[in-house]
């Protein structure tokens, strides 16, 4: 797919190959479900959560016994109010609006907070109609202020 606001190619589409099973991981699946539960329940991210695991632990992947690492999570009902991509552009929002404030002539970064804003309210479009967000649910800075924090 093609970048959205420059003029260049996107990432290939290439893939993890099909061995699912690495032979040094010596951690049966309750035992990862646990890992991850009691990682989740510290307040980390999916993604951070699958970092430990691959630098602390030696898992290259949760998908090794076909679980995804949202789905555990999603089991034990320990995910977020908001979606993790969704909070992740927030916090850049937030982040952008408090540098242009001390910063007002920066105009890069002006740029930067509107395509970010942009896709804060196009993933929020997408989050609503998925049911993964109220219905009624805009954005609006001062509310991510407060989420952020």
């Amino acid at each position: 797919m093609a970048r959205m606001y420059s003029r260049k190619k996107g990432r290939s589409g290439s893939t993890k190959p099909l061995v699912l099973k690495a032979p040094w991981v010596k951690y049966k699946q309750e035992e990862l479900e646990e890992i991850v539960i009691k990682l989740a329940k510290k307040g980390k991210q999916s993604a951070q959560i699958g970092i430990i695991l691959r630098d602390q632990y030696g898992i290259p992947t949760v998908k090794i016994n076909k679980l995804k690492l949202s789905s555990i999570i999603k089991k034990h009902s320990l995910q977020a109010d908001l979606p993790e991509d969704l909070f992740n552009l927030l916090k850049k929002a937030v982040k952008l609006h408090h540098h242009m404030s001390s910063n007002k002539k920066d105009s890069t970064s002006k740029r930067g907070l509107e395509l970010t804003e942009s896709k804060i309210r196009r993933l929020g479009k997408f989050h609503i109609k998925n049911k993964s967000l109220p219905a009624g649910w805009k954005y609006d800075l001062e509310q991510a202020k407060l989420l952020v924090k």
